[in-house]
């Protein structure tokens, strides 16, 4: 993807070295809305390997407005079994309060649906907080269907931990 120009002066473009701060940022800022003040672990060495090392896992467009990070879409691939083809998993979109309503955010998903276009993934997802009715009202306006079906599900901390203790347990692997 190579860079846009937006309104406001704002530039559209794939994240890269030297971005971490302003990524970490926008993830701290997003917590807070999301009621999460005190969630967030990631640094921006963690931003650097996980982004920018050898082997990425995760990528990020951003929006530069005046030479600061105002939005953040941070992604990486998935696969479906039944279309035989990847997807991208939207984990998060953020767009700094003061930079909202300036069609920041529409350009961020775009950006994402053209990567899926240009490299024939077939889908492009993502969660949202079921309280968060701004954020849906915004996705329902770009077109996007809730998955009421589906309900998403997590292992985490001392379970996923427990978990894959048993595992090795069973395996003989772990006393």
């Amino acid at each position: 993807m190579n860079p846009h120009s937006l309104p406001h002066g704002a530039v559209l473009r794939p994240a890269r070295p030297g971005d971490e701060a302003g990524l970490l940022d926008c993830i701290h800022q997003l917590a807070a809305y999301e009621r999460e003040h005190d969630a967030v672990r990631n640094t921006t060495e963690m931003i650097a390997d996980t982004f920018f090392g050898p082997d990425p896992k995760a990528f990020a467009h951003v929006v530069e407005r005046d030479g600061l990070i105002v939005g953040i879409a941070v992604w990486f691939l998935t696969y479906s079994t039944w279309t035989g083809t990847h997807g991208i998993w939207l984990e998060d979109l953020f767009v700094c309060e003061s930079e909202r309503g300036r069609g920041f955010g529409t350009a961020l998903i775009a950006s994402l649906a053209a990567v899926c276009r240009e490299r024939g993934y077939a889908r492009l997802e993502w969660t949202v907080l079921d309280w968060n009715a701004p954020s849906i009202a915004f996705y329902r306006s770009l077109g996007a269907a809730p998955m009421d079906e589906w309900t998403t599900q997590r292992l985490a901390g001392d379970e996923l931990a427990a978990l894959s203790t048993a595992l090795r347990r069973r395996a003989g692997t772990q006393p």
